[in-house]
C-alpha cells in the first residue's frame, strides 16, 4: 500500500478518471451557473452581459423572500419531524421489537422506495374535496365536521406537504439511526442497567450521547435534502395555491425554464447554494463547540 501511495503515476491512474468525471459533472456546471449570474437571456435567443442587474433584481424581488421563508420553514419542520420520528422508531426497533423488528422496518421503509409522483397522487386523493371527498374529508364528515379544501389555502396545503414528506421519509432516517444504535456496545448498556438506568434515563444519559455522531450526520443529510426540496412539492401542489408553497428550487426552475431567464435563475440557485453551505457550517460549528464544552 505504501508503494502505491508513493507512486504518483499510480495515484493519477486510480484517481484521474473519478476526478475527471466529478469535474465534468459537478464543478463545470457549478462554475457555468455562477458565470450565468452576470448574464441575461437563454439558450434560444442568446445571452447578453447584465453586470450586477440580476443581483439588484434579486434584492428587490418579493417572491424571493417568500420562497426563502417557505424553504427555511419547510426545512426546519420536516427535519425535526424526520429526525424525531426516525429516532423514536429506531429506539423502538432496538429496545422493544428487537429481532422481530425486521418486518416493521420493511413496512415503514417501503414509502421511501415509492415514486414521488405516485405518493403525491395518492395524497391528492386522500385529501381531495372535489369532484368527491377523499378519505380524510369523509372521516371529518363522519364526525360532523365540514369538508376542508386542503389545497385551497396556504396553511392547509403546507400541512399536507409536511404530512406527506415526513411519512415518506421517516423510514429512511429510522434505518439510518438504527444502524448507529446497534453499534453501541451491549456491555455499556448492560452496565448502565446494573447501575439502575432504565427507560428514559438509559436513553438520555447513555444511548443519546453515544449516538450523537450518526444523529448529527442524519441532521445534516436531512436539512440539506429539505432545503433542496423540489419533486414532492411540484407533484403535489406545483407551488400553489398561488405561490404560497413555492420553495427556492421551484422558483429557480420556473424562472429558468418557464420564463427563459437563465441568468436570474442561476442567481436564485446561488442563493440556495449559500443557504445550504451556511446551514451546514452552522451545524458543524455548533457540534464542535458542544464537543469542546463537553
Amino acid at each position: 500500500m505504501q508503494n502505491i501511495l508513493g507512486d504518483r503515476k499510480a495515484i493519477v491512474i486510480l484517481l484521474g478518471p473519478a476526478l475527471l468525471v466529478y469535474t465534468l459533472v459537478m464543478l463545470v456546471p457549478v462554475l457555468w451557473s455562477l458565470g450565468l449570474t452576470f448574464f441575461e437571456g437563454n439558450a434560444l435567443f442568446g445571452f447578453q452581459p447584465a453586470g450586477f442587474d440580476n443581483f439588484v433584481q434579486l434584492f428587490s424581488d418579493p417572491r424571493v423572500l417568500d420562497a426563502i421563508w417557505f424553504t427555511i420553514r419547510y426545512a426546519v419542520i420536516i427535519t425535526v419531524g424526520q429526525i424525531v420520528l426516525g429516532y423514536g422508531l429506531s429506539l423502538l426497533y432496538v429496545f422493544a421489537l428487537r429481532r422481530a423488528s425486521g418486518i416493521v422496518r420493511t413496512l415503514v421503509f417501503f414509502p421511501v422506495v415509492l415514486p414521488t409522483v405516485a405518493v403525491a397522487l395518492m395524497f391528492q386523493q386522500l385529501f381531495a374535496v372535489a369532484p368527491q371527498n377523499g378519505i380524510v374529508n369523509e372521516f371529518l364528515n363522519f364526525f360532523g365536521v365540514a369538508s376542508v379544501d386542503w389545497f385551497g389555502s396556504a396553511g392547509t396545503a403546507f400541512l399536507v406537504i409536511v404530512i406527506m414528506d415526513i411519512w415518506r421519509s421517516m423510514g429512511f432516517y429510522a434505518v439510518l439511526l438504527y444502524a448507529g444504535l446497534v453499534d453501541i456496545p451491549e456491555e455499556v448498556l448492560e452496565s448502565a442497567r446494573l447501575d439502575g438506568a432504565r427507560g428514559w434515563r438509559l436513553v438520555s444519559n447513555i444511548v443519546l450521547p453515544l449516538s450523537l455522531p450518526v444523529l448529527l450526520s442524519a441532521v445534516i443529510f436531512s436539512i440539506n435534502g429539505t432545503l433542496k426540496v423540489f419533486d414532492s412539492i411540484l407533484a403535489l401542489t406545483n407551488g400553489g395555491p398561488g405561490t404560497s408553497t413555492t420553495p427556492l428550487t421551484l422558483y429557480m426552475f420556473q424562472t429558468s425554464f418557464s420564463y427563459g431567464e437563465y441568468g436570474y435563475g442561476s442567481t436564485i440557485a446561488l442563493v440556495l447554494t449559500i443557504l445550504c453551505l451556511g446551514v451546514t457550517l452552522f451545524i458543524f460549528r455548533s457540534a464542535r463547540r458542544d464537543n469542546t464544552l463537553g
